[in-house]
């Protein structure tokens, strides 16, 4: 990346305008992920209608540093509830809780931001050296290649989405049906319209994303009464950033580590950084040499997962912007106001306009450094957010769902879409299937059919076309390698379970047989 550019991406970026908006996102994301029970990624669905009327700058730096903040400010109940603000806060929430019982909670608070900081610069730094070099490779990509990329996205999102990937396939493939209602891409006739004419330009992904991450949160809180609950015990003196440097000099490792994985994982299209906090603390008891006190409130696990926050966050930009394929269903958000907004995410952008790309992903560092003064002030009045009661709370959040489906078209049609998302999803997680992949199946859908079609008519209808290039053919020798293994793994699964079975009924008539003797002695 040349200094010229760099430079001029500065100037985009320090303006009033973009530094109000990260500032507005960071309290904002701040709030929200302070919250028990309100996720990252429903914050940032929220925010879509603000950016109806933004600059596409301001717009993505408003949605980068709301998400950076929510993500970190998980841990905020989490270590005094031991509720997770956040699914990767949900990762360590017990033993951050253990050290809240141990009088320890400024300490795990502090860490929490703190390493969330170092985490996000190290992947902000990784996006923002990796990202204009993987566009120049990119840039020879065909129809074929994006294929694949598109395939692989959706693939790998389905198989890490909750632990049954049956049901994370259901979820991608709900998705993908509700992308293909609208015009056929060949030859334009309506398809799933059912006569409606809102229909006709297919169901916007805004209405269903707020309503599977917003209002169905509003219908599990109302049903099982979650949403600002427990009894927050004692916590002791509160005292910002204790500790932290004297678990930097202990962790080094630990901190690299964690910010390396999480930078990896969250690369990875459809799997976002959620994922890296889990296999960040797993990795770190694994290796520990102490894996008897992780549980009891040990702080080397910690490190390791805060750590891996915010760089898989920083990272899940890189498909997202290179390739125009979302990392995670916050990316899917940003793509989608990206496009609204007339800027086309995907190598040509690294090429066409250089500084937009890099002005958004020097927005992480921005975001990122901000947590050190915000996050001192979350410490100290993190009590005090949490007794804001959800009667005050569910009234916003019901309000803003309306307005923001109200706002894509300007109709009541897309708040009844809402409305049905959000109970689809209420349902959908209440029996175990994920709802990330409906959202990344209905934006990536478009681009799914598209390339195919594309590549179909390039090669003449030979399927063996989409192997004839050489990265085309890798990306799908990976991906079919990808569904031989889950073909596999499910098929020995069903064998081993009817194995199982066979001997539980076979013991089973043992033990009435022999009970049947022990009658006739």
């Amino acid at each position: 990346m040349s200094f010229e550019i760099l430079t001029q991406s500065l100037g985009l970026l320090l303006v009033p305008s973009v530094l109000m908006a990260i500032l507005f996102g960071s309290i904002y994301g701040l709030f929200i992920g302070a919250l028990p029970g309100l996720t990252a990624t429903m914050s940032t669905a929220l925010l879509v209608p603000i950016t109806f009327y933004m600059e596409p700058l301001p717009a993505i730096a408003l949605i980068v540093s709301s998400t950076a903040m929510a993500i970190s400010a998980g841990d905020i109940p989490g270590t005094l509830l031991r509720i997770p603000g956040t699914p990767a806060s949900a990762a360590y929430t017990d033993e951050s809780y253990q050290m809240t019982l141990h009088g320890q909670a400024s300490k795990a608070l502090s860490l929490g931001f703190f390493f969330s900081a170092l985490g996000g610069l190290f992947g902000a730094t990784v996006v923002l050296v990796t990202g204009p070099l993987l566009a120049r490779v990119s840039l020879n990509f065909s129809s074929f290649e994006f294929f694949w990329l598109a395939l692989l996205g959706l693939l790998t999102c389905a198989l890490v989405s909750g632990s049954n990937v049956v049901r994370g396939f259901v979820s991608l493939l709900l998705g993908l049906l509700i992308a293909t209602v609208g015009l056929d891409i060949t030859t334009g006739s309506p398809r799933f319209t059912f006569g409606e004419i809102e229909l006709m330009g297919g169901v916007s992904f805004i209405p269903v994303m707020i309503g599977m991450f917003a209002f169905s949160e509003i219908l599990r809180g109302f049903t099982t009464n979650r949403l600002g609950q427990g009894a927050m015990p004692k916590i002791g003196k509160i005292v910002p950033f204790q500790g932290v440097f004297g678990l930097l000099r202990k962790y080094p490792f630990s901190m690299i580590r964690g910010a390396s994985l999480g930078t990896a994982v969250g690369a990875l299209p459809g799997v976002g950084g959620d994922l890296a906090a889990w296999i960040a603390y797993g990795m770190s008891r694994r290796f520990s040499k102490t894996p008897e006190k992780y549980g009891t409130g040990h702080p080397e696990g910690l490190v390791e997962a805060t750590s891996s926050n915010n760089a898989g966050l920083s990272s899940a930009w890189i498909p997202a912007l290179v390739f125009g394929i979302p990392g995670d269903a916050v990316t899917a958000i940003a793509v989608g106001v990206l496009f609204m907004k007339g800027v086309a995410p995907g190598p040509r952008l690294f090429v066409e306009n250089p500084t937009m790309p890099t002005a958004i992903i020097l927005t992480f560092f921005v975001s990122n450094l901000l947590l050190f003064p915000l996050g001192y002030v979350a410490i100290k009045v993190a009590r005090h957010v949490l007794s804001i009661p959800r009667s005050v709370i569910v009234p916003i959040i019901l309000i803003c769902c309306f307005l923001g489906s109200y706002a894509v078209n300007n109709t009541l049609f897309g708040v009844w879409i809402m409305l049905i998302a959000g109970i689809v999803g209420y349902l959908m997680e209440r029996n175990g299937f994920p709802i990330a992949p409906v959202i990344l199946g209905l934006v990536l859908g478009p681009v799914l059919e598209r390339n195919f079609i594309m590549s179909m008519q390039i090669a003449n209808g030979n399927l063996m076309g989409f192997f004839e290039r050489p990265i085309a053919c890798g990306f799908g020798i990976v991906v079919c390698g990808i569904l031989l293994f889950v073909f596999t793994k499910s098929i020995r699964g069903w064998l081993t379970g009817d194995s199982a079975r066979r001997r539980e009924k076979l013991l089973a008539l043992a033990k009435e047989s022999a009970k049947d003797r022990a009658i006739d002695v």
